[in-house]
């Protein structure tokens, strides 16, 4: 009998070092360096992955601008502050855009407007 009464406090027991003993701070170590390393290789990648466009711009909002390619693809750009640059241009403009991100002609605007040049 005292057999089957120590087999279930013997697991509760090995269970409850794992539990409190140093499992617990390794793996929370181990999940920091995995974040800065994350969040290192994401910014290398976001620097990587600069991209322009150029078009006419269409339209200028206080939160967006519509830039229409060669091909006549309009491709909106929203921004919570202001790009560098847009202040310097205005519809019927030729323009470069720098971003990071992705555009799409039906998906909203994913990333961040860098800036925005008269084309010359």
């Amino acid at each position: 009998m005292m057999n089957k009464k120590m087999i279930p406090m013997v697991i509760a027991l090995v269970f409850c070092i794992g539990l409190f003993g140093g499992c617990g701070q390794t793996e929370k170590q181990q999940g920091n360096v995995a974040t800065s390393s994350n969040s290192e290789a994401g910014k290398q990648k976001e620097t990587a992955n600069v991209k322009e466009l150029t078009g006419t711009i269409d339209e200028i909002k206080d939160f967006m601008f519509v830039v229409t390619d060669e091909n006549d693809t309009p491709y909106s750009f929203t921004f919570e502050e202001k790009p560098e640059g847009l202040e310097n241009v205005s519809n019927g403009d030729t323009v470069t855009v720098t971003y990071t991100g992705t555009i799409s002609e039906v998906d909203p605007f994913d990333g961040e407007i860098i800036s925005v040049e008269e084309a010359k």
